[in-house]
């Protein structure tokens, strides 16, 4: 399916903005209510619109550490691990990257002292991890809701 200009200042306003309504969208993009409607509908049934939510700021949830592993895995073992680090309630989100079975992953957690329990007791706890390396956000200049079109 091709997507036009419209269908791109949608998305871009709802990115901006989840909770508009779409008559604020209609307004905003130049069509009826109607059509807004019917345009959110067709990108999200051909899954271009993935899914609505609200992106939380981790730190007022107490959660102020932020870090990024490379976590390289034994080749067959690389879907049970990372879908074992996948349902850990600290990890934000698992990549699988180019590279010799590397997935990337981003962990949040309350402060140092939980980022080593969790490292120490459940991430080097999976078996098939060959080797981890981390990294701590410092600060944060854009991040994936800032994508634009």
């Amino acid at each position: 399916m091709k997507y036009d200009e419209v269908d791109k200042k949608i998305i871009e306003e709802l990115i901006r903005d989840g909770r508009l309504s779409y008559v604020e969208l209609a307004e905003k993009v130049g069509l009826s209510r109607v059509a807004v409607k019917d345009r959110i509908q067709q990108l999200r049934d051909d899954e271009v619109i993935e899914n609505f939510t609200v992106v939380v700021n981790s730190e007022k949830f107490g959660k102020k550490v932020s870090a990024f592993f490379e976590v390289d895995v034994e080749p067959k073992q690389l879907q049970e691990v990372a879908q074992n680090l996948a349902d850990n309630p600290s990890v934000a989100s698992v990549y699988q990257m180019t590279g010799p079975s590397t997935l990337h992953m981003h962990v949040l957690v309350e402060d140092f002292q939980m980022l080593e329990v969790f490292i120490n007791n459940e991430l080097y706890a999976v078996e098939g991890i060959t080797r981890v390396e981390s990294s701590i956000l410092l600060k944060r200049f854009k991040s994936r809701t800032g994508y634009k079109l």
